[in-house]
């Protein structure tokens, strides 16, 4: 087994964004091109925003897009427990042991007094040059700060930045990056309820399970010089660094927020998230109608490329593909029409009959399994979603509820009624009712009359499913049946000069 070891880390306050799924791709693809194990472990040290019912949802995602963690929460392994609230007991500790080493200090600020130090300078963080103004174990004389520890008075625990030092990190995506420790401030590492920010529990997680690549978004990077920092305060090695491109707006300005995705009609979760409040009801792209496949697939391009014109990969095939170096620097487009084409091609090369089985619950218990999968069949190459098979081919599991009036104004003409009442007993009496024998009689008798076939076959279909759009029009004729197809020539020609009638008058 290869010693790259990655992790997964959301927090659980709220649905799963998108662009934490490609995170957690990225970090699975990682993982397995190296022969490594991928962790998923819940960072859920902030109890005033946990939300109940998010860390189910976080795996049931990961689970639907088959990235199977090989440790954490109910996955077993042996660095756990994987959930940051279980592992309190680990962090005090370490941040003690800064204290201790002068690379961090208590302090016991006040909200008040922290907003009184932004009042007086709108452009203040707590840093070498407040921190001496503050309440904290460095202005406390060693007998006041020995009566506030003995007092039980809660405290926090800040990282004292050193005095204008480079720090610089070498990202496997973005190169080297350099901070400065003026630019930084005093970021708290141990909060007053004795839980631990992402700060220190991050670096005490990865250090004690072994992580050797850090994978994640470029938000975290301006706090990684602190990271950094702390790990060499601890005397331990540093994991490796990757910082991923945003995912943008659609526009492609902009960071990809839940919010775009009512203004612009998408999906920016994997899963419907139903807190069971209508104002934080989201639809995912599983509920749009998308494979997962396909999203993942199409998730794996926003940020990186193989190199090759190649644009649909298995995710074996994107194991073996996958290369950090081949991330990009900038930011990612969200684009929503590539999502639909990636998840039209999966369509595709889905059976039938595992497509029958999404749309069962949409259409009526009176099509059975075998019409079904012929419907998908007709209809596959001819959607983008799911769920576009029985609305978009709703002719198919029904009569037509409407019918082109544009293309029938444009189609059809009075003269030649004879000929189509006379197709309709033509077809009523061949004995096998298939799509070769259907296309024989009708272009046969097209033949014999020397009509054209403009002039009879777009009727034919208008009459049958009401629009000019769909599958071949032979076989929606073997599908349907002869009394439906019968039945529907007959309504639908009806229908038709209605509709000629009401444009006449």
């Amino acid at each position: 087994m290869s010693d790259v070891r990655v992790r997964f880390a959301p927090s659980p306050t709220g649905p799963l964004h998108i662009g934490g799924v490609r995170t957690a791709l990225y970090n699975y693809l990682f993982a397995k091109h190296a022969g490594g194990t991928f962790i998923l472990r819940v960072e859920d040290t902030d109890q005033n925003r946990y939300v109940p019912g998010a860390e189910d949802y976080i795996v049931e995602a990961l689970n639907w897009f088959g990235l199977t963690p090989d440790e954490g929460p109910g996955f077993g392994g042996d660095y756990g427990p994987y959930r940051q609230s279980e592992r309190k007991d680990f962090y005090a500790k370490y941040a003690i042991q800064m204290v201790e080493q002068g690379n961090a200090y208590y302090a016991w600020d006040t909200p008040a007094d922290l907003d009184l130090m932004r009042t007086q300078d709108v452009n203040a963080k707590y840093d070498a040059k407040t921190r001496v103004k503050m309440k904290n174990g460095l202005t406390l004389s060693a007998d006041e700060l020995k009566l506030k520890l003995e007092s039980g008075v809660k405290y926090v625990i800040r990282l004292k930045m050193p005095a204008n030092e480079d720090v610089m990190i070498t990202d496997l995506v973005r190169g080297e990056v350099t901070f400065n420790t003026q630019d930084l401030d005093d970021k708290v590492i141990l909060k007053g309820d004795g839980m631990p920010t992402y700060h220190l529990a991050n670096i005490v997680d990865d250090h004690l399970m072994k992580i050797s690549h850090v994978i994640r978004g470029e938000e975290w990077l301006s706090s990684t010089a602190h990271h950094v920092l702390m790990y060499r305060f601890m005397g331990w090695e540093a994991p490796q660094f990757s910082h991923l491109p945003l995912i943008l707006k659609p526009t492609g300005k902009g960071k990809l927020s839940k919010r775009d995705g009512a203004k612009f009609g998408l999906p920016v979760f994997p899963l419907e998230w139903n807190p069971g409040n209508e104002e934080e009801l989201y639809s995912g792209f599983r509920e749009f109608g998308f494979l997962p496949d396909a999203v993942i697939n199409f998730l794996a391009f926003l940020g990186w490329n193989p190199g090759t014109e190649q644009e649909i990969f298995s995710l074996d095939e994107l194991v073996n593909s996958f290369s950090i170096k081949r991330i990009v620097k900038s930011g990612a487009r969200f684009d929503y029409d590539k999502a639909k084409w990636y998840n039209q091609q999966y369509i595709i090369k889905t059976a039938n009959e595992v497509l029958a089985a999404m749309i069962r619950s949409e259409v009526s218990a009176d099509y059975n399994d075998e019409y079904l999968a012929k419907a998908c069949g007709l209809m596959k190459e001819r959607v983008e979603t799911i769920g576009d098979i029985p609305k978009v081919g709703d002719f198919l599991f029904g009569s037509p509820s409407e019918y082109d009036a544009k293309m029938i104004r444009k189609k059809y003409k009075e003269d030649n009624d004879p000929h189509f009442i006379a197709l309709t007993g033509t077809l009523g009496t061949l004995e096998i009712f298939d799509a070769e024998s259907t296309q024989s009689a009708i272009k046969g008798y097209i033949g014999d009359n020397e009509l054209s076939f403009g002039a009879i076959l777009p009727v034919l279909r208008l009459a049958t499913s009401g629009t000019m759009k769909g599958p071949d029009l032979f076989e929606m004729m073997e599908l349907l049946g002869r009394d439906e197809v019968l039945v529907r020539m007959r309504d639908g020609l009806n229908e038709i000069k209605k509709i000629i009638s009401a444009a006449q008058a």
